[in-house]
């Protein structure tokens, strides 16, 4: 009977069987630690773009910002440009007011009224005079309506007068004038010179009204 020792073959084969176990392993392992790098590079390179842009968009808001702070203070200076303009219009259209007051005066007081006293607060006129009549009285609050530079009369205190022994009605009523709109600066030359002749108009109308009132 022939007998085969077949261990030594069966450790051979272990050993082959381990060796290819830890072949295989060792090939996991590494191709593992490969993917981990892979993905590791990968995130780190995203990670360093999102940073890269994340920095970009800090100094663009950093700008942005400036700029919004350069943007508020020129809209304060166009701001207070036009806070002047409109002061500056403002003054430009009230300062023919007293010019247009007195030619307006001397235009809408009617015959038998005479003014005593004119007293300007602002937009606010005050008057004081003495009349024929209280009918002369209403005349001359009609005539104030209608001018194209007074408005809304209205009367504070009528009352019985002798004045050179005439019985007179003595009056005070208040009135305002319209603020007028600015023009262009020829508009403002052809004003200033109508202005002009009103004022010389006033000088001469209205002592010559006042005698004959009286």
């Amino acid at each position: 009977m022939i007998r085969i020792n077949l261990l030594p073959w069966r450790e051979a084969r272990r050993k082959a069987l381990n060796l290819q176990f830890y072949i295989l392993i060792g090939m996991v392992a590494g191709l593992a630690a490969s993917i981990v790098l892979l993905v590791h590079g990968y995130y780190a390179t995203r990670i360093a773009t999102q940073t890269e842009r994340n920095r970009f968009l800090a100094d663009e808001n950093a700008k942005l910002e400036k700029e919004i702070e350069e943007i508020k203070k020129l809209k304060e200076e166009i701001q207070a440009l036009l806070s002047r303009k409109q002061v500056i219009e403002t003054l430009q259209a009230d300062r023919a007011q007293t010019v247009y007051l007195l030619d307006q005066l001397v235009r809408q007081t009617p015959d038998g009224v005479s003014l005593k006293s004119i007293k300007q607060a602002g937009l606010k006129v005050n008057l004081t005079g003495y009349a024929q009549s209280n009918a002369r009285v209403s005349t001359l609050m009609r005539n104030l309506e209608t001018s194209p530079y007074l408005e809304t009369p209205e009367l504070v205190e009528i009352r019985a007068a002798t004045v050179n022994n005439k019985r007179l009605s003595e009056f005070t009523m208040n009135v305002r004038i319209k603020r007028q709109q600015p023009v262009a600066d020829a508009a403002k030359g052809g004003a200033g010179k109508a202005g002009a002749g009103g004022a010389s108009k006033v000088g001469t109308a209205a002592p010559a009204q006042g005698g004959a009132k009286k």
